[in-house]
Parts: structure tokens; sequence; C-alpha cells
């Protein structure tokens, strides 16, 4: 339902007569508002690490990046709700929230071990693909390329265009001076 209507105006009321019960029938299952979308965001986070992983095993290096990458743009777009849910920041000390999020990330660092990246460049670089994915993701979803250009041609580009930056990734010289902002 979430996904039909948007995380952000879902509504208890709204749940309830979908399922065709009495709100106070829902507390029994949930306790709040926000106790609902954080299981949302566990289910959502949980359900993009399985994903993530299909898509990615039994490939390696550039093959299952692009997996990868494909897999989390179809099941973002088709989960708009549940995507958004699952950016969410667990709260201090939600031990499961916690796991399941670092599950879908260790499902990344691992596929970038055939980068041979390690310490601060392994973060670097989970840190710069799923922004890169989570930006494009994110414009999409809003209709926010209204450009002529094929948009899937775009989102290729982008994936290579990350693969070819791993391959230098740990070559690159992190003393080069920040441009000033």
């Amino acid at each position: 339902m979430a996904d039909e209507v948007g995380l952000s105006t879902l509504t208890l009321a709204a749940l309830a007569e979908r399922l065709g019960v009495r709100q106070p029938s829902l507390y029994k299952h949930i306790d709040s508002m926000a106790g609902l979308h954080r299981d949302m965001a566990v289910h959502a986070k949980r359900a993009l690490g399985e994903i993530l992983a299909r898509a990615s095993v039994g490939r390696s290096g550039a093959d299952a990046i692009t997996a990868m990458s494909h897999a989390y743009r179809g099941w973002a777009l088709a989960h708009p709700a549940r995507y958004e849910a699952s950016n969410r920041m667990p709260a201090p000390g939600d031990v499961e929230d916690e796991a399941v999020s670092l599950a879908a990330v260790q499902i990344i660092a691992d596929v970038l071990t055939a980068y041979r990246l390690e310490g601060d460049d392994a973060v670097d670089a989970i840190r710069a693909f799923r922004s890169a994915l989570h930006g494009f993701v994110s414009y999409e979803t809003v209709g926010a390329f209204q450009l002529s250009a094929d948009v899937d041609r775009s989102f290729d580009r982008l994936v290579r265009g990350f693969i070819v930056a791993l391959t230098q990734w740990a070559d690159t010289d992190s003393t080069v001076p920040h441009a000033a902002t």
C-alpha cells in the first residue's frame, strides 16, 4: 500500500481500512506510525539485500557490479516507498535494523573485493557506489530526467563509469587538495 500512496502519505486509518479492520486493531501488531515505518525499513533493507545478493551470486568484478546495479534500480523503481524506507538510518541501539543495514552493505563490500580495495579505499568505494545508484534512482523516481537522452543508456554509462573508476580506485592520490566550496 505504501508503494501505491507513498510512504509519507500512508496513514494508519487508511491501512486499517485497506485491511478491513478497525484502526485500534492495528495496535496489536504495531505500536505507532513510527513503529510501522521502522518495521517497513527493516523489511525493505532485508529485501534489498536479498535482491543484491541474488543479482551478484556467481558473478564477480564488473559483471557483479552491473547485475547488482540493475537489480537495485529495478527494485527501487518497482517499490518506491519500500526503497525510501530502506534508506532510513537505524535508531541507535536497534540491533535488528543495524544488522540488516550492515548485511546489505556487506554484499556490496563483498562484490568490491574483486578490486582489492581495503580500509578507507573500500569504504569510499562503497559510499560512492551507493551514492551514485541512490542519486540516479532518486532523480528518476521524481521524473527529473526530462532531457531527450535515453535514461537506460545514461544508467548504463553511470555504472560503466563507476567500474572504470574502480580499476584505478586505490591508485588515486588522496592528498590532492579539494576545490574550495
